[in-house]
């Protein structure tokens, strides 16, 4: 799910980056939530992976 957000929140930065009105400004911050949730990502790939290696 994590890496999910970061997906959607990257395309919607991109998005808003490429927009045909540069006044009409948004209210999410895309970049934000594209950095937290693939931190999160990464976060739970290497929590997985030593439990894995643990052989849990």
């Amino acid at each position: 799910m994590a890496l999910l957000l970061a997906v959607v929140a990257w395309w919607a930065d991109r998005r808003r980056m490429r927009r045909s009105d540069p006044d009409a400004v948004g209210l999410m911050p895309w970049r934000d939530l594209a950095f937290w949730g693939l931190f999160g990502a990464l976060l739970l790939t290497l929590v997985a992976i030593r439990y894995a290696l643990r052989g849990g």
